[in-house]
C-alpha cells in the first residue's frame, strides 16, 4: 500500500469514504467562509470575536481527535490546506459486497484498517450481488477475492468428487 499521505491527522471512524472526506473539506471551507463574512461584519461595527457556526458530528469529532481549534485563523488556512493535500493522497481499499453495508460495519471495517494498513485508510465500497456472500478487495497492486462465489469455484473438484461419493452410495 502507497504511504504517501502523511499521517498527520486521526479521522473518526465514521469517515469512511473520500466522499465523507470531500464533505468534510466543503464543510471547512464553508466555517471559513462564514468566518470571514463575520470579521468583516464585526470591522464595521467594532465587534470582536466568531460566533461559531453550526458543525456536522463528523466535523466536531475530526476537530476534537486532532486537538484542533477551528476559530484560529491562521490555524484553519494551514488545516484546511492540509486537508485538501490528504483528500488527494490518502491510500484507498475497493471493497465490493454483495448486499449493501451497514455504516456501523463499515466504520469497525476502517478502523481496524487504519490500524493494520494507514492511520487515512480511506474505503470506496460497492455493490455486486453477483458475489453471493463475502467480498471482493483491491487496492493499487493487489486482488483479493473472498466472495463465496469464489469459494465455491475454487472447491468445484472438492464438491463435485462429494457429489459422485453420495451418489454413488445411494445407487448401490
Amino acid at each position: 500500500m502507497s504511504r504517501t499521505a502523511t499521517p498527520a491527522f486521526v479521522f473518526p471512524p465514521a469517515l469512511v469514504t473520500r466522499t465523507d472526506l470531500a464533505r468534510l473539506v466543503r464543510e471547512v471551507e464553508s466555517v471559513d467562509n462564514e468566518f470571514e463574512a463575520q470579521k468583516a461584519r464585526n470591522h464595521a461595527t467594532g465587534k470582536t470575536g466568531y460566533r461559531l457556526p453550526a458543525l456536522s458530528r463528523q466535523l466536531g469529532d475530526f476537530l476534537d481527535l486532532n486537538k484542533l481549534d477551528i476559530t484560529d485563523d491562521h490555524g484553519r488556512m494551514v488545516f484546511k490546506e492540509q486537508l485538501r493535500a490528504v483528500k488527494d493522497k490518502a491510500p484507498i481499499i475497493h471493497m465490493t459486497f454483495a448486499v449493501e453495508a451497514d455504516p456501523t460495519s463499515l466504520a469497525q471495517l476502517v478502523t481496524y484498517l487504519r490500524k493494520e494498513v494507514h492511520p487515512q485508510t480511506l474505503l470506496s465500497v460497492g455493490l455486486q450481488p453477483s458475489l453471493v456472500g463475502g467480498a471482493y478487495i483491491r487496492t493499487p497492486n493487489h486482488v483479493h477475492d473472498f466472495s463465496l462465489r469464489e469459494l465455491l469455484a475454487s472447491n468445484r473438484g472438492v464438491i463435485t468428487a462429494a457429489l459422485e461419493d453420495a451418489m454413488a452410495g445411494v445407487v448401490q
